[in-house]
């Protein structure tokens, strides 16, 4: 089980450095805040309108925020090094990993050898299944789709035990459907993107070659099957509960529960190593999905088979497959209006097929050494302010202090890039093979996870490749971490004062730091082993502390509803609690650190005219949230993500800080002042 808990659920479908202001070294607030709005009314306004006003989401974007902005800075450096890494690739370079990220970048470049090929790289996939005449044949075929990264029915790969940490198991969860959510199967609410999803599996059908009376009648087919395989899932807010998904079956339990599945010959031909139990995340699932196979005739799992691999392959498929596919999962879904750049799609291909092989040139490139001593000296700074902090609460007892002290100690810190990189030797890549690359790229990364099982867990290993714009807290290893990509303007700075710096960067790393101690992380001991190490009486003090946060969010409104005007969406307080706990207790943390750390150094202040250390801090903050959404991405989110909207985060956060009322001089009546306020941390 993934239980990475990250600052966003996605960067792209997530600036110009030179642009930059919060975090810069010569930022003018008076000129960047917007003085019409009074920041104790609404401090998201106060801070962001001008910056929101002034960045229009781009075409080929769904949203485009702060992040948003320094994710695509960052793929024009990674453009550079791959369009040099292709040059030296063709002349033929001696540096294996250049020889790779240069031929894969072509591969997906070379639009007309695409076009060329058609939909003959499909053939050997689409021949097996079109030549299956039992049901027999479907295991097999689903363990080598899955292989491909093709999502058929379920799910299977290793995951760190959850009782027992320094072992990596085995694991079959839920999967096999493409909307981004079980509910946008089964809620009145998304009857439009259900009705444009079967529009949209039938052109891709007709598009393989089917007559359109023949691709209606499959769409309609793909479209109950995968409404089946939601019906039968568990929902979000369940599985953000970890017991949920923890059930360790032996392997003769799991074929007698669910005999449709011929689970030996699943294995065996996912190559696994041999073991003798399995977690089956999510058991209601196996236990439906068996009746599910057998009533289903198996011409209806080929047609499924069929567009699950089509589905999968349409990125590096000819223009037209490539252009369906963005018109319904940006165009429809999100509301992004045009296509990213071919060469940006390609960028984003190679880091998540040769992420590290790529990281390692970005890192030689632009990540200077002394960004990591800093930031690690800003993280040490904060984990000794959140000691602090846990000594002085009131509601917990000095027994569960002490363990949740020592949790704390023990927290691994991961700043950049890797120790040691990860070996692509075994990965084929051709210079004229788009789609294979794809393809052999998915299978390298599935039989690497697969062949973790019956290990020891490697908490060295990073779940992020060094360019992301983005940081995450591992409960099941304890770790926070954070690649080279975000620890750059306008998050940290090198020339920019503390308050600045904390303000950004140093709240993001609050905010990793207190997933450890969120409604998931608390459950982890500081090995990462899932067990209860609080008193009853504290177990109920933080579970009231919580819910305050949980009744706050639900009262936000995410979203006014396109596809229903006048009906808003709301924040989903269940859903975004860890989040917006982690939000709550990192700007506390990095705050309380700005204060300490002025008392002890105040040759340290900002010295802004016109503005307090404080000031600068909660504007820094704000900074990182102004965001513009799509309509369309925003419901999609409120739905789907962990994360409350960028507004949400900002003011939820501001109005439970004392802190916050007094830098600004808030009157007790003042909606940005929250009273009785949450506080968990």
């Amino acid at each position: 089980m993934n239980l990475a808990l990250v600052l966003l659920l996605s960067l792209s479908p997530r600036a110009a450095k030179a642009q930059s202001t919060a975090g810069s070294a010569d930022s003018n607030w008076n000129v960047i805040v917007d003085t019409a709005v009074n920041p104790c009314d609404d401090f998201y306004r106060y801070a962001c309108d001008k910056w929101d006003a002034a960045n229009p989401i781009p075409g080929d974007y769904s949203r485009w925020g702060r992040f948003g902005k320094l994710a695509d800075d960052n793929r024009n450096e990674l453009r550079e090094i791959l369009n040099t890494a292709s040059r030296k690739a063709a002349a033929g370079t001696k540096n294996p990993n250049v020889q790779k990220i240069g031929d894969f970048y072509a591969a997906c470049m070379d639009t007309a050898a695409i076009e060329d090929a058609g939909l003959k790289p499909l053939d050997p996939a689409l021949n097996r299944i079109a030549a299956m005449t039992t049901k027999a044949e479907l295991t097999p075929e689903l363990a080598r789709l899955q292989e491909i990264g093709v999502n058929a029915v379920f799910s299977f790969s290793s995951e760190i035990d959850d009782k027992h940490a320094q072992r990596q198991i085995a694991a079959i969860d839920q999967g096999g459907f493409n909307l981004p959510d079980r509910d946008y199967y089964l809620k009145p609410d998304f009857a439009a993107q259900r009705k444009a999803y079967v529009a949209h599996i039938q052109k891709m059908f007709t598009l393989l070659g089917e007559s359109d009376a023949q691709a209606q009648a499959d769409a309609a087919v793909v479209m109950r099957l995968e409404t089946d395989l939601a019906r039968i899932s568990m929902g979000r807010v369940e599985r953000r509960v970890p017991a949920n998904l923890y059930h360790i079956e032996t392997l003769r339990a799991l074929e007698k529960e669910d005999p449709s599945i011929d689970w030996p010959a699943f294995f065996k031909t996912a190559d696994a190593p041999p073991f003798k139990t399995v977690n089956v995340m999510d058991a209601g699932f196996y236990k439906k999905l068996n009746a599910l196979i057998e009533k289903t005739p198996l011409s209806d799992w080929k047609t499924y088979l069929r567009w699950q691999l089509v589905t999968a392959a349409a990125p590096m498929l000819p223009q037209a497959f490539v252009m369906e596919n963005f018109d319904f999962f940006n165009k429809d879904l999100s509301g992004q209006k045009e296509i990213k750049p071919r060469w940006k799609r390609c960028v984003i291909m190679t880091d998540a097929i040769l992420g590290e092989a790529l990281g390692k040139e970005y890192v030689d490139k632009d990540f200077p050494g002394q960004s990591k001593e800093r930031a690690l000296a800003m993280v040490r700074s904060e984990e000794a302010t959140f000691a602090q902090d846990m000594k002085s609460l009131d509601w917990m007892s000095a027994k569960t202090k002490l363990k949740a002290l020592h949790k704390l100690s023990l927290i691994q810190n991961k700043i950049g890039y890797p120790d040691k990189w990860r070996d692509y030797s075994k990965l084929v890549i051709k210079r004229d093979d788009a789609l294979g690359d794809l393809a052999r790229g998915q299978a390298f990364e599935f039989h690497r996870e697969v062949n973790k099982i019956g290990k020891p867990t490697d908490r060295n290993e990073w779940e992020m490749t060094p360019p992301t714009v983005n940081a995450y807290y591992d409960p099941q290893e304890n770790n926070i971490n954070f690649p080279a990509g975000i620890l750059q303007p306008p998050y940290f700075d090198q020339h920019a004062c503390l308050a600045q710096n904390l303000g950004g960067i140093g709240a993001v790393i609050g905010h990793e730091m207190t997933h450890g101690f969120d409604d998931q992380g608390h459950q982890y001991d500081g090995h990462g082993n899932r067990r209860n190490w609080w008193t009853k009486a504290d177990a109920t003090a933080f579970k009231a502390r919580t819910q305050c946060l949980v009744n706050e969010y639900s009262g936000f409104t995410a979203v006014d509803d396109p596809d229903n005007p006048g009906h808003p969406i709301k924040v989903n307080g269940k859903l975004t609690l860890g989040e917006n706990t982690a939000d709550n207790g990192g700007v506390r943390i990095a705050y309380m650190t700005l204060q300490k750390d002025l008392k002890a150094d105040p040759g340290l202040s900002c010295n802004e005219p016109g503005w307090s250390d404080a000031q600068v801090f909660f504007l820094s903050y704000a900074q990182n949230w102004c965001n513009n959404d799509q309509p369309e991405d925003a419901k999609q989110l409120a739905i789907a993500d962990p994360h409350s909207p960028g507004k949400d985060r900002v003011n939820g956060v501001v109005s439970n800080m004392p802190e916050f009322r007094e830098a600004f001089n808030c009157p007790a009546q003042a909606p940005m002042v929250r009273i009785p306020a949450c506080r968990v941390w």
